[in-house]
């Protein structure tokens, strides 16, 4: 008695969209860590403020204007860096309960 193995490509899984895919990654990250997007958001702002002042700078030079404006986006960024990886230590090293 011969049994014929049939083969289906088809496996019950349709992919997910790109869009779906992208949210989904980016609320997963903003749960592990919170302060990533606080950092993106506050580089975005220094920058918007820094082209708003643009205009209004005086007798600042435009280099130096700027080089004011990225040393300001970096700070925040590294500041939000920095408290959100003291953060994720304290999560999971001091707020774990003991076994």
């Amino acid at each position: 008695i011969l049994q014929a193995v049939t083969m289906s490509t088809d496996t019950g899984v349709s992919p997910p969209s790109y869009e779906e895919d992208q949210g989904s990654k980016l609320i997963q990250k903003a749960k592990e860590a919170p302060f990533v997007p606080i950092g993106m958001a506050g580089f975005a702002a220094i920058v918007a403020y820094g082209l708003y002042k643009l205009k209004s700078r005086g007798n600042t030079k435009m280099s130096l204007h700027l080089i004011h404006m990225r040393v300001a986006a970096q700070g925040f960024v590294v500041g939000a860096m920095t408290i959100g990886m003291g953060y994720s230590m304290y999560r999971e090293f001091w707020a774990k309960p003991k076994p």
